[in-house]
């Protein structure tokens, strides 16, 4: 069997029974990079020696028997705004091109722990702000099913990776959508869990109520193993949360009867592509078949999701970016005088034009004349909609929707319009303003052959439930690889 067609839990049962080692993973991993970067450009650094070094190092551990979890000896990547001990870390921004940290992410911590090998650092929409990963500094990202096409952002590197067979699973962040749309542009398994799931301590912080660490797999299991990895509390992380049930595999069971399901009316209106309407759709009737009880429902509140969600994320962005000034670390402007303009300076040659856009958004709408108008009513918003959910979830045990309304657009359509862009994240926002979980599963293809990806949200803590429908899906789709 060839290597790189593993899943991430089915590679580390390989290396357990000695029928592969950690190194040779890397080894196929790193062939298969040389290989498809030049198109697809997943990664932003790659550190070749220490990644090898590292392999034969887990490797040695798994033969004395110290490592014996389900991702012992596995290559991962990880997005580029996970602080990484000794690895350059640029949230593919100019203005931390430079910037190699002392510490490790808590989530990056977790997976060393549990034996999976670091490859390197994934491309990424800069600091996260983005849909598409073509506001990157270190060129955009394309989509390994058909270049010409984004492969979704910001976490679209890591996506690309696990879709083009460049790791075996990767670390996404999900602000509003960013590990979920990329996923479903890609192919591919992402799972955004309940705010506080997972420690945020050492990711480089867009929208702190809203950010949440994920993975991206390519099937449901291997989902599952990588979340009973990373999601532990974290005293470095006021906001993680302590749980109990993080025993996520045992909700891999093929069993929808009885569960409940809603489909909320307003999903499916105008602006939707067909295709993506009639694969979804089918998914619902597939499970409906299996014995899930499916119905229609009004969710109130959507066409307030955008504004609600891009006057919060701009204002928290405004206020967590203040700190890259060129005096701590990073990028410092050469030709200045005085303090001020050395600010100004650095700043306006650091930043991109989409960042820049979204730090003016956020100052002015925490400006003193505008905080009530604005920010203010947000959060009420904010609020209103999380209350929509809690009736929602009242009723039904889960919701299915689109990912996107689209399937991957062409590289260069969404830059040119950032309000579409934007429009484009209509149905993932809300789970993050409501601070719920939410997992992508592809779900068909598109008459162009790009992948669609179908969306289930669950209640706070429920990430078993999303696990449970979501894997009892992918048993009645069968495989769904590409072709490499």
């Amino acid at each position: 069997m060839d290597i790189l067609s593993y899943s991430a839990v089915e590679l580390a049962a390989a290396i357990k029974e000695g029928k592969v080692t950690a190194t040779e993973a890397m080894e196929a991993v790193l062939a298969r990079i040389d290989e498809k970067e030049k198109d697809i450009n997943a990664y932003v650094t790659i550190d070749r020696e220490a990644v090898l070094k590292a392999a034969k190092a887990a490797q040695e551990k798994i033969n004395a028997g110290e490592l014996t979890g389900p991702l012992a000896g596995v290559p991962v990547a990880i997005k580029d705004n996970m602080c990484t001990e000794g690895m350059l870390t640029t949230c593919s921004s100019k203005i931390l091109g430079n910037f190699i940290p002392t510490f490790s992410a808590e989530a990056v911590i977790n997976l060393e722990k549990a034996g999976a090998v670091i490859i390197g650092k994934t491309n990424m929409d800069e600091f996260a702000m983005g849909s598409t990963t073509e506001t990157s500094a270190y060129g955009v990202t394309r989509n390994p099913w058909n270049t010409e096409h984004v492969p979704g952002g910001s976490s679209g590197g890591s996506a690309a990776a696990v879709a083009a067979g460049e790791c075996f699973f990767a670390l996404g962040s999900d602000t509003g959508g960013s590990i979920r749309q990329p996923a479903s542009f890609c192919g591919v398994v992402g799972l955004k869990p309940t705010y506080g799931t997972v420690s945020r301590y050492g990711l480089v912080a867009y929208g702190s109520s809203l950010d949440q660490i994920g993975p991206l797999t390519k099937d449901v299991t291997d989902c599952a193993v990588v979340m009973e990895v990373i999601a532990t509390q974290d005293a470095k992380d006021s906001t993680s949360v302590k749980r109990e049930d993080t025993d996520f595999t045992s909700a891999l069971v093929a069993d929808v009867k009885g569960m409940k399901i809603g489909i909320p009316r307003d999903y499916f209106g105008e602006g939707l592509d067909a295709e993506v309407k009639d694969a979804v759709l089918a998914a619902a009737k597939a499970l409906e078949e299996k014995g899930a009880v499916v119905e229609e429902f009004d969710l109130s509140l959507v066409e307030y999701a955008i504004p609600t969600y891009y006057t919060i994320a701009a204002a928290e962005a405004s206020s967590n970016l203040e700190r890259f000034d060129g005096i701590k670390y990073g990028y410092r402007t050469e030709n200045f005088e005085g303090l001020h303009n050395m600010y100004k300076k650095t700043r306006s040659e650091g930043f991109g034009a989409e960042v820049k856009r979204r730090i003016m958004l956020g100052s002015f709408v925490l400006s003193s004349g505008y905080y009530d108008a604005y920010y203010l009513k947000a959060l009420k918003v904010k609020a209103m909609i999380k209350k929509a959910f809690d009736e929602a979830f009242a009723k039904y045990d889960l919701i299915l929707g689109p990912v996107a309304p689209t399937t991957a657009p062409k590289l260069g359509e969404s830059l040119s319009d950032p309000l579409k862009m934007y429009l484009g994240d209509i149905y993932t926002i809300s789970v993050n303003l409501a601070g719920l979980p939410g997992i992508s599963v592809p779900c068909g293809k598109d008459s162009k052959g790009l992948p669609i990806g179908l969306q289930f949200i669950a209640d706070s803590f429920q990430e078993k439930k999303l696990i449970q429908a979501a894997y009892t899906y992918e048993k009645i789709r069968g495989d769904f690889k590409i072709e490499n």
